[in-house]
């Protein structure tokens, strides 16, 4: 089983990948290819992404039964002792600097009541 997920790519590149792959969802995109299809797949997803990111995980024989792979993504593969976690960014990749610490005003205004 294979799973190529996109965010913000081109139209093009999505009815390029119906071709070979069912779209469960906007974006979400499922199917058994060959690995030799997959790898072509991959590598013209990587190639016509245009400002977009992508996502990739098929079924592998490993302790997880599958891997994956980014192109652009916020989120990064990482072995964490024979695992392979995606670790999360700790602020956000567009901003010079990370989010305040604390309550919200909103949520100041909930918690205590003040209107």
């Amino acid at each position: 089983m294979t799973v190529i997920v996109l965010a913000n790519c081109p139209p093009g590149l999505r009815g390029f990948l119906t071709r070979w792959l069912l779209e469960v969802s906007p974006g979400v995109f499922l199917g058994s290819p060959s690995a030799r299809v997959r790898d072509i797949l991959w590598d013209e997803v990587r190639q016509y992404r245009g400002k977009g990111r992508a996502l990739l995980a098929y079924q592998t024989d490993n302790e997880q039964g599958f891997t994956f792979a980014t192109h652009e993504h916020a989120w990064h593969p990482t072995d964490h002792e024979g695992l392979v976690l995606l670790k999360r960014p700790s602020f956000p990749v567009n901003s010079p600097t990370p989010p305040p610490q604390g309550w919200s005003k909103a949520a100041k205004r909930r918690r205590f009541g003040n209107s």
